[in-house]
């Protein structure tokens, strides 16, 4: 595999910016539709493979050794893919993601090393570990509710918690494509 350089001012993986590599790119269906985010490297695979074209590209451009390929921010499938019903993992990075690392008692956002998850009904009465009975919640408010109902430790849940759906997932897209102008007219705002 050729070297890989970024060009164009950009700082190297061990500078204090990430790599251009790692950048989201959003990822549409051979019918315009937006099924997902990938990095900049997966990007360029699916490009050189011929599996993809570029609709939208940065500014930047990455260079082997006897070729330059400007970055893509948006690319398509040249063929049409059947997304199934998706249905994602439950686990403490997708809930702290549906979420939006954001307590759902105080309503305050935190790095996700400073939230905890909450189950709404406590294990100790039945409470499952379940989409819609874990929540991320900051340690104060997590010490504060303890083995108790949010009725009963006087808190107001912000919202109630549900599945990832696809419909989670096309908001994290908007999310994520806030940064980029050029993701707007592919998300459906």
């Amino acid at each position: 595999m050729p070297d890989v350089a970024a060009s164009k001012g950009q700082v190297a993986a061990s500078g204090s910016r990430p790599s251009v590599m790692q950048a989201p790119v959003l990822v549409l269906n051979a019918t315009f539709e937006p099924i997902n985010v990938t990095a900049v490297r997966r990007a360029l695979v699916l490009l050189l493979k011929g599996v993809a074209q570029a609709e939208e590209t940065n500014h930047t451009e990455v260079h082997s050794t006897k070729k330059a390929i400007q970055v893509p921010s948006v690319i398509r499938l040249l063929s049409y893919r059947h997304i199934p019903q998706q249905s994602r993992a439950l686990s403490r990075k997708n809930i702290l993601l549906r979420d939006r690392n954001t307590c759902q008692f105080c309503t305050r956002a935190f790095p996700a090393s400073e939230l905890t998850l909450d189950h709404v009904m406590p294990r100790s009465r039945g409470g499952r570990s379940s989409w819609e009975n874990l929540v991320a919640c900051c340690y104060a408010c997590n010490n504060r509710k303890g083995d108790r109902t949010p009725e009963e430790a006087g808190f107001k849940l912000q919202r109630r918690p549900r599945p990832f759906t696809l419909h989670t997932s096309r908001q994290l897209m908007r999310l994520i494509g806030n940064r980029d102008e050029k993701w707007r007219k592919y998300l459906f705002y």
